[in-house]
């Protein structure tokens, strides 16, 4: 039987949102950079690392329900596999990241929804800066049967900045 490699999706709230894939030797087709026929497309990297930041997300943010608040990539997938799904946030707070309701994320039919805890916390991380910390939190596995593109969408009311956002009242 055939080890399949495990991958994992990282995503930074707040300031940043990462899909981080660990590829187990195995390589995947072209880097994040983005080329003239997809410039808004997230590319997979080369070592099946997938990177989601939130400046490069599209959001929707509901003043009247922060909960609904939402993120949203258009992600190119070159190498299917097993993903490990990490939330990475900012915060002050390390004993609490004070998330008052779940994060949803959405990939085609697949769903996790969690509340965040801390798994780990990285005091000098270049993604923050003092007085915040970035605090990372596993929420789950995801299986991408075929290379392609995706839509992957981020509920949280910890979605409060992107360059181009709608605002809902």
């Amino acid at each position: 039987m055939r080890k399949m490699a495990r991958k994992t999706f990282v995503f930074i709230s707040v300031i940043t949102v990462s899909i981080i894939a660990n590829s187990c030797g195995n390589t995947a087709g072209k880097s994040e950079k983005s080329t003239k026929d997809e410039p808004n497309k997230v590319q997979q990297l080369e070592d099946g690392t997938i990177n989601l930041k939130i400046e490069k997300a599209f959001c929707y943010n509901n003043k009247a329900n922060p909960s609904f608040n939402a993120a949203e990539w258009s992600l190119v997938v070159r190498k299917s596999g097993l993903y490990n799904v990490w939330l990475s946030s900012a915060t002050i707070d390390t004993l609490d990241l004070q998330y008052t309701s779940n994060v949803t994320l959405n990939l085609q039919d697949k769903q996790l929804n969690v509340k965040p805890v801390k798994n780990r916390i990285v005091l000098n991380g270049s993604e923050v800066k003092f007085p915040y910390f970035r605090a990372d939190s596993y929420l789950g596995e995801l299986f991408i049967q075929e290379p392609g593109e995706y839509t992957v969408t981020l509920i949280s009311e910890k979605v409060i900045a992107c360059s181009d956002t709608v605002s809902i009242s």
